[in-house]
């Protein structure tokens, strides 16, 4: 069980195609066919894989082409399977973790896409497929033309020695039978024509332009039928009426299926099944008291007076430097937080003897071919599962419910089925980050420098339900269960601070809510760095240095990240955070990339206006820096969204409001100009941008306007929330 194993895997080639390894395919005309296990979820990944690939092989761009990877070994996530294991098995096999960790997701084909770790994880993978195939169809030129394999290189999809020249297509399946070199020449970095490192136009934007790009909801069986479902409040524990006379009267209705939680109608059209299900009326039972704002609260204040907390990063003693001293204290709160991503939930499946497929967005799709298989009680083997665009997801799309429902409305109806959550029934079952508190506590020493430091957090597992869930199977309920009273670092991400605080601790106190939460861009990142860089902006102004300086101070041992904030306040024109200049920022480092945020903001009737958000980013040497701004910028906006909206209150299990509008999303008039630059840094390897793009705003976002206001802003959302 724990002896490491090697894969030898090859694409599935289809006539034509010849596959060098698990990743490259060249098929006769020259077309290079990139296999990528990653969901293409807007973050540009089909494009940055396919760069990788074409650099090092020297393909042609304009014939380079993606497809998305079947399960196998080889396309396993590992980093972000370390991420959800790394704290149990550090502990359970030391130094030897991370060997554990890969082999376990190899073994189980673990494919994962989240947590910017899909450039990162695949990156040297890549590169050696690109390499591997390269040399193969030089040794197979060079022995038509009887000279050095060494002597030939590829340049936009042909081979040369230098005197003969030769298309790869023309020697694909030639080259497919030599052996490779004990060591792969990989390409200088540094090259004029280098691909990586351009702004190489995406692959996926043509067809999503041109409408040919198939979504969940655009896939068109025949005989296919369309459904509609509901699954009731936030904790519905089961469905306990329905008025099924009602809804056979809509015309075009065809049936129900029910299953245990949830109910749904089918039709011949979507609306037809969404009229029908209206008037079904279901009405479900609860699993507990019924979940409002004050049950939420109540709960994370329940979870300080608990004896599960468990401290996961320190450093020195803080008791001894709190004892009779005085110190600083604030307490900080973030309500939940919702994804809303433009597409719900949707799922088409077709279900045939021993046959199961199913297309569907999805960032796990192993997972959810053994959630399927599972519900169905068929071999995994059976079940195909189709990934597709997702039209946004954030996080949500690790969740498989809407395959497994398709899966078994389609059963069912004995005909092919598409599902599309509506958007209420997406804002009512949404798993959204979680709600948290944390209470702040710092000693100032006579020169300003922070002496000692305590968070206290509390805040359901999230992402520890997220693997009881998708990775173990269980229900919302269950995973609940599970997770109950257990503390995790995951919940607690991004608060190991880089200033040199001597005395340092973090600690976690889980929240037992009737309230399931999921993956969220930025996860504990986005709260902790609310907590800790709202907290370092008051500790400045008590101890009365500017909070630029005041940061900069205690950051001796990152000068990368003290590059961004001299940057980005050189750009943005800081004023020191004098009152009324409107001006706030904030710094974060997260998986070894490094951000400064600057964010220049008001009033204006009722709203808040955003003038101006500058940020400037380390992270090595990017693939595609325009993807890589395109990332820092929408993760700009979604942190923005966070700041100012995507809370959704809850009253009687049920969130209050149910339309995107009722989100207080911020409109393009309230995000005024955003400028992006990236550090050079040429010799780092390229770190995923997806998400550290969220952390910071929302602190800096409430530093400025405190120095409207004068007020502090403690929670999240902001407006409304002062103290």
């Amino acid at each position: 069980m724990l002896w490491p194993r090697h894969y030898e895997q090859q694409a599935d080639a289809a006539k034509g195609e010849t596959a060098f390894g698990a990743f490259v395919k060249v098929d006769r005309g020259g077309q290079v066919i990139v296999m990528v296990p990653q969901a293409e979820l807007g973050q540009g990944v089909f494009t940055l894989f396919a760069q990788i690939v074409a650099d090092e092989l020297g393909a042609d761009w304009r014939t380079v082409a993606v497809q998305p990877a079947p399960p196998g070994p080889v396309y396993a996530n590992r980093l972000l399977a370390r991420e959800w294991f790394d704290g149990p098995v550090k502990r359970a096999f030391g130094s030897w973790g991370d060997s554990a960790v890969d082999e376990y997701a190899r073994r189980s084909s673990l494919m994962l896409t989240g947590g910017s770790t899909s450039v990162a994880n695949f990156y040297e993978d890549l590169r050696k497929a690109g390499a591997a195939a390269r040399v193969l169809l030089c040794m197979a030129a060079a022995a038509r033309w009887d000279v050095a394999w060494e002597a030939c290189d590829i340049v936009n999809g042909i081979v040369s020695d230098g005197k003969h020249k030769v298309r790869i297509g023309e020697i694909a399946h030639e080259a497919a039978g030599f052996k490779l070199p004990p060591v792969l020449p990989f390409r200088p970095d540094d090259r004029d024509d280098a691909l990586v490192g351009s702004d190489a136009p995406r692959l996926d934007v043509p067809a999503k332009i041109d409408g040919s790009a198939n979504y969940a909801a655009d896939i068109r069986l025949p005989d296919m039928i369309y459904a509609a479902i509901r699954q009731g409040p936030v904790n519905a524990a089961g469905l306990k009426s329905i008025d099924e006379g009602a809804a056979r009267k809509v015309q075009g209705m065809i049936g129900i299926v029910r299953e245990q939680g949830w109910v749904a109608v089918t039709a011949r059209n979507w609306w037809a099944a969404n009229q029908a299900l209206d008037r079904l009326d279901p009405v479900f039972t609860l699993s507990g008291p019924a979940l409002d704002d004050h049950a939420i609260g109540k709960a994370l204040d329940d979870a300080f007076a608990g004896d599960n907390g468990a401290g996961f990063f320190k450093r020195g003693d803080v008791q001894p430097v709190f004892d009779r001293a005085k110190v600083v204290r604030a307490d900080y709160a973030v309500a939940p937080a919702l994804h809303l991503p433009l597409e719900p939930m949707a799922a088409t499946a077709r279900v045939r003897e021993g046959d199961v497929e199913v297309w569907m967005p999805t960032q796990a799709p192993v997972l959810a071919r053994q959630a399927i298989a599972k519900a169905l009680d068929v071999a995994e083997s059976s079940v195909t599962v189709y990934p597709l665009f997702a039209g946004g997801s954030f996080g949500v799309k690790m969740e498989v419910d809407a395959g497994v429902q398709a899966a078994l409305i389609a059963r069912a109806a004995r005909a092919p089925v598409q599902l599309l959550w509506s958007r209420s029934e997406d804002i009512i079952r949404d798993c959204p980050r979680p709600p948290a508190k944390a209470r702040m506590t710092a000693r100032l020493g006579p020169t300003g420098f922070v002496q000692g430091w305590s968070a206290k957090v509390a805040a359901p597992a999230a992402l520890a339900q997220v693997w009881r869930r998708v990775g173990h199977g269980e229900t919302r309920a269950a995973a609940l269960a599970s997770t109950a009273g257990k503390a995790d670092a995951l919940a607690v991400a991004g608060m190991d601070l880089p200033y040199a605080i001597p005395n340092f601790q973090v600690d976690h106190y889980p929240a037992d809510i009737d309230l399931p939460a999921g993956r969220w861009r930025g996860n504990a990142d986005s709260y902790g760095t609310f907590f800790s860089e709202s907290f370092i902006d008051e500790l400045a102004i008590v101890s009365g240095v500017e909070p630029l300086s005041f940061r900069i101070q205690m950051l001796g041992a990152h000068p990368r990240l003290v590059q961004c904030l001299t940057t980005c306040a050189t750009l943005g024109g800081w004023q020191g955070g004098l009152r009324g200049s409107g001006q706030g920022i904030a710094c974060h480092m997260m998986r070894g990339a490094y951000i400064a945020v600057l964010v220049e903001a008001g009033f204006s009737q009722g709203r808040v206006a955003v003038q101006r958000m500058v940020a400037v980013v380390d992270a090595g040497n990017q693939i595609n820096p325009d993807i890589a701004r395109q990332q820092i910028e929408g993760g700009l906006i979604f942190g923005l969204a966070a700041a100012l909206g995507a809370a959704p209150g809850y009253r009687n299990s049920m969130p209050v409001a149910m339309r995107l509008c009722d989100y207080g999303l911020p409109h393009l008039r309230d995000t005024g100009d955003v400028m992006v630059e990236f550090l050079d840094n040429p010799t780092g390897d390229p770190i995923g941008v997806g998400e550290i793009g969220v952390p910071a705003v929302a602190p800096a976002l409430a530093s400025a306007l405190s120095t409207i206001s004068g007020k502090r802003y403690r929670q999240l959302p902001i407006i409304g929330k002062t103290a």
